[in-house]
């Protein structure tokens, strides 16, 4: 078939299929269904392209529009206009007057075809534009051809002259090349013509033919408008077969249940073609029960025109049985149709791992090259890049174009893809991929994410006037606070600047004629509800003012709606951020209708009663008399109210840092920290220098941190029983409950001799509790960006709190309230627990960016950054004294020694499996875990000095105690599921086999110090048991049973152990 044209192919088919009916519509009024056979199909194709020829002007018109309603005739009419040889193009009744009067002036078209039912209906909405002459008439087909005889004297239409483009424009290749003439959506720009010829589309006719495995008894749908080009497969894949086709009237295709019984109960439809939105409108119920039901006629559906939607929800679809052909397929209309095309198999449909949930572009479809290229224009084999089609024969001509490119060329589609394990997957437009508040975000798959909740039927996400994230979508079935429910449940899925900052519930996602999402539709959806709310039109004065801003103040920090603000509320202790300041700030901005300068300062550090006083003086402001006009529009806000002007520095919340307090931390693998009342700098200098094996983030009595002493964790407290082979007795002494699971290890303070201990601990629920530690009662709680895997720090004032967050921010929060003192962003989540240096009061963490952070929490800023090499900084950094060091380890395999004072590298270590074990220092060495199953242990100099292999990766971070009467042991957990004890030379001491995998780290105590008792062990299995050990043997001395698994890591204090839980609880035990 080289060579071939469509109308050659149903020429073909018609004379083999004579008697079979080719084309059906079914009008859905009830009536009887109207039919045409292949015979009678081309009988009057014959009886129009002879009239078309006959014409003496007419010999030479390669193109004619088509102004049509779907009908029986209108295959009849394609055919007759092809067979001139011309080209078709199709003018939509329900499109824009002017935009498709625009797309005849650009297309330089003379002569269209009208629906003789519709001739007063083009005339009334053309006449502006162009004037227009009926010139023949063809009443056995129901059509009149009507002369464009240029513009109308008042058109506002500009440019060149009919006459004037048609010779440039249609003359565009050999007579008989040009199959058909569209226009692009104009959704990636200003819509523009493409001149599609017969060697463009007919390869994707024969392939699609093929791969779908068309015979005459197919029944094939279409879906599509003739404007939009995957309606030309869809007609000829049929017309070239013998299959029949099956037309209804657009209004039938907005009714779904009505839609579904033509297609699948009266006509049996066994080949479909449509975009997800189209499907999605049928709702799961009609899918499941009728479209993809495991009786359904529908052999094949191929979705495109949008992005496929993931397998999960694909496989929502599908009733158990059902074994219709699901194919992706991917084009542009300036290359038409289809370039890819991917079968989904049938096991990737029933399987629910979700690793196989995105669907690949697929391979080129016949005749079609495609490439993807960088930004540089480079072709990539791999990474993200843009995709690029073109052939051979697939080529288009576009606009004001002459000419059709040259055959080979290669045009940008605008559509970036993701090249990984040899397939293509779908990112989105290039407009789809965002940045916001600098992070990466894709509206595509944050609309998939939406849609894999299973909450809703349809989703559609976008950004509104680049400001507003906002997601539409269609409930699937009754769901109370669904809005909520979703957010809630994407706030856990993703990062917050990826989660919206609107829900709205539509009833339908409105289509474009091309069944689309039309997003301008729904943006005025969104225009009239927030019309509704804009302030000053609908206030009834400053108490309905006070309870809006509460509404939205809720709203953005996600508190119930019947939560009351209090006057004194302020935004950052009551979970606020930087993200949702910025967004209260948008709400606030779009209420009043206008920019209120100074307000963002007044949201981060001032009470609510001054954000209401701020507002108020804008949404009311007073009038002043002798004054210009107009003053009172040009004052800035924080004129208009003392309550927005900039603050005095000392009236800042949190503004001064709090003086030194006597405290006593511990926290997890044994890290003991004290530092007594009023003690100075210099004296920790001193102390430092008199402890010459001192370190930071060791455990145990085996060393002390620098400027500080690191003690038994049971060094305060009760003792512990005295007889070596007693069980230990384990209790439950409070638990309290967090909302989700808890990772984070408990960070515990006390402060002051005799004073009450606190457990700080944070939470996947974006909580962080203080607790205390002998009731169980909660002293205060926040909830922060997003969810809480760091463990808690104290700086050395011993007053303030620093915890990483997932949403980037490392929190400095006040120990007695739990309010901000200060924020510090970073470039990614921050896993890493902080490492506190009590002699220059620098507080290092790391983040999934892949730097170490110094933060001088005094003076509230950075001291200094490094990038690690490659790779997150999971783990936590280690401080020795002696040799001054600061020891990170990698995701990137990497360890280094750092300069605590400047970053500057000392030295390095470059291993081959991932560190996610925090490193641990003793006098002589730093030990650490690796994913490949080795414990490592190197000198201060950077020598490896020893390596131990466990059977299973090592997550656990390694825990140091004493071994009198000057050495010291090693601790340990392994994926292996069990605990080690190693001596210093790294040799086995003993081994104890837990009943699961062991991610925590051990935490020493008791013993020593004349306190009675040996020192034991304490470590949790992820399958939620907590094991107490001997220290000396590894005997078994008690154990206890969570309700589920465990990854936090315990701490002790006295008579009790705190651990967290993944229950959602955080528990304190009693011994």
């Amino acid at each position: 078939m080289n060579g071939a044209t469509l109308h050659e192919l149903v020429r073909a088919a018609g004379c083999a299929h004579g008697h079979r009916v080719a084309v059906r519509f079914e009008d859905g009024t009830g009536a009887a269904c109207v039919s045409r056979t292949y015979a009678e199909l081309l009988a009057s194709a014959d009886e129009l392209s002879t009239l078309l020829k006959r014409c003496r002007h007419l010999r030479n018109e390669r193109v004619f529009g088509l102004y049509y309603q779907p009908g029986v005739h209108l295959a009849s009419w394609i055919l007759g206009i092809l067979q001139v040889p011309a080209a078709y193009l199709p003018v939509d009744p329900e499109a824009p007057s002017q935009l498709s009067a625009g797309v005849l002036r650009q297309s330089g078209l003379e002569y269209i075809l009208v629906q003789s039912d519709l001739i007063q209906r083009f005339q009334n909405s053309f006449s502006t534009y162009l004037r227009l002459e009926v010139s023949e008439e063809l009443p056995s087909l129901s059509v009149l051809l009507v002369e464009l005889r240029g513009r109308a004297p008042s058109s506002p239409l500009a440019g060149a002259g009919w006459g004037e483009r048609a010779a440039a424009q249609a003359d565009s290749g050999a007579p008989g090349s040009l199959a058909y003439i569209l226009h692009t959506s104009g959704t990636t720009g200003p819509p523009k013509t493409v001149r599609v010829p017969h060697s463009c589309i007919v390869p994707n006719i024969l392939h699609l033919r093929s791969l779908f495995q068309m015979t005459p008894k197919d029944v094939v749908f279409v879906a599509s408008p003739l404007t939009f080009d995957p309606s030309v497969v869809e007609l000829f894949l049929a017309l070239s077969t013998g299959a029949s086709l099956l037309i209804v009237p657009s209004v039938v295709k907005m009714i779904p249940s009505k839609l579904a019984e033509i297609l699948f109960k009266r006509h049996h439809v066994s080949v479909m073609q449509a975009t997800p939105t189209l499907i999605k409108m049928f709702g799961t119920s009609l899918l499941q029960t009728t479209v993809l039901s495991a009786a359904t006629s529908l052999r094949v559906l191929a979705l495109g025109g949008e992005a496929f939607p993931c397998l999960s929800v694909l496989r929502s679809w599908k009733e158990e049985g059902n074994q219709t052909q699901v194919f992706n397929l991917y084009g542009i209309t300036e290359v038409s149709c289809w370039a890819t095309c991917y079968q989904i198999p049938e096991g990737a449909v029933g399987s629910s791992s979700a690793d196989t949930d995105s669907v690949p572009l697929g391979t080129p479809l016949l005749g079609t090259t495609v490439e993807v290229r960088d930004e540089r224009g480079s072709v990539i084999t791999h990474g993200e890049g843009q995709v690029f089609l073109g052939g051979g024969g697939r080529v288009c001509s576009l606009g004001d174009e002459a000419e059709a490119a040259a055959p080979g060329a290669m045009r940008g589609t605008g559509d970036w893809v993701e090249l990984r394990g040899g397939h293509m997957y779908y990112l989105g437009r290039r407009d789809r991929l965002l940045k916001r508040h600098g992070k990466r975000l894709s509206l595509e798959a944050l609309q998939e994410t939406i849609e894999r909740l299973g909450l809703v039927q349809a989703c559609a996400v976008t950004l509104h006037e680049g400001k507003r994230l906002l997601a539409f979508v269609v409930p699937a079935g009754q769901h109370t606070d669904l809005e909520s429910t979703i957010l809630r449940s994407l706030s856990e899925l993703l990062p917050l600047h990826s989660v919206p900052d609107q829900l709205l519930t539509v009833e339908a996602l409105p289509l474009t004629l091309h069944g689309k999402v039309d997003l301008a539709e729904l943006a005025k959806v969104y225009e009239q509800q927030r019309g509704l709310s804009v302030l000053p039109a609908a206030l009834n004065g400053r108490a309905d003012l006070w309870e809006r801003l509460q509404a939205l103040w809720k709203g953005v920090l996600g508190l119930p709606e019947d939560a009351v603000v209090p006057s004194e509320s302020m935004f950052l202790s009551s979970g606020g951020d930087s993200i949702r300041s910025l967004r209260l700030l948008e709400e606030i901005e779009a209420a009043v209708g206008r920019a209120t300068p100074g307000l963002l300062e007044v949201i981060l550090s001032r009470p609510f009663s001054d954000l209401c006083r701020g507002v108020e003086a804008v949404a009311f402001p007073v009038k002043r008399g002798g004054g210009a006009p107009g003053r009172g529009k040009r004052r800035l806000a924080a004129e208009a109210s003392p309550a927005l002007a900039k603050p005095r520095r000392q009236e800042v919340a949190g503004e001064r840092a709090p003086e030194p307090a006597g405290f006593v931390v511990v926290r997890r693998a044994g890290q003991v920290l004290r530092r007594s009342p009023g003690e100075s700098s210099e004296a920790l200098r001193e102390r430092t220098r008199d402890k010459s094996d001192a370190s930071q983030d060791s455990g145990g009595a085996a060393a002390a941190p620098a400027g500080g002493s690191v003690e038994s964790g049971a060094a305060t407290g009760s003792p512990l029983p005295q007889q070596e082979d007693a069980p230990l007795r384990l209790k439950v002494r409070w638990k309290s409950d967090t909302g989700k699971c808890v990772d984070a290890s408990p960070a515990l303070l006390a402060c002051g001799e005799g004073g009450p201990v606190t457990a700080y601990v944070g939470s996947h629920s974006r909580r962080m509790q203080a607790i205390d530690m002998d009731s169980g009662a909660r002293r205060w709680e926040r909830v922060l960006g997003d969810r809480i895997e760091s463990s808690a720090a104290v700086t050395r004032c011993g007053r303030l709190v620093v915890v990483g967050c997932y949403d980037g921010l490392v929190y400095v929060l006040r120990a007695d309230s739990g309010e901000t003192y200060w924020t510090f962003p970073t470039g990614s989540s921050v896993k890493s627990c902080p490492t506190v240096d009590l002699l220059t009061g620098l507080v290092f963490i790391g983040s999934h960016d892949g730097h170490v952070y110094a933060l001088n929490t005094e003076a509230r800023c950075c001291a200094w950054s490094r990038h690690c090499g490659g790779g997150a900084v999971f783990s936590s950094p280690a401080l020795h004294c002696s040799p001054r060091q600061l020891y990170v380890a990698t995701l990137g395999s990497r360890l280094l020694a750092l300069s605590p004072d400047s970053g500057d590298t000392i030295w390095e270590h470059a291993g081959a499996r991932p560190f996610f074990s925090s490193p641990c220092c003793s006098e002589e060495a730093v030990c650490l875990g690796s994913v490949d199953g080795s414990i490592l242990c190197f000198s201060h100099a950077g020598a490896k000095l020893w390596q131990f292999s466990t059977s299973g990766p090592v997550f656990s971070s390694p825990c140091l105690a004493p071994a009198p009467p000057a050495g010291w042991r090693l601790l340990c957990g392994s994926h292996d599921g069990s605990v080690y004890c190693l001596s210093a030379r790294g040799e086995l001491l003993w081994r104890f086999r837990t009943t699961g995998k062991v991610f925590a780290s051990p935490f020493v105590f008791g013993g020593g110090g004349g306190r009675g008792g040996p020192a034991l062990v304490a470590v949790a299995s992820a399958d939620g048991r907590l094991w107490v050990l001997d220290a000396a043997d590894g005997a078994l001395r008690g154990s206890h049973s969570f309700p589920g698994e465990v990854f936090s890591s315990p701490v002790v204090w006295g008579r009790g152990l705190c651990v967290g839980c993944r229950n959602d609880f955080v528990y304190c035990l009693e011994f």
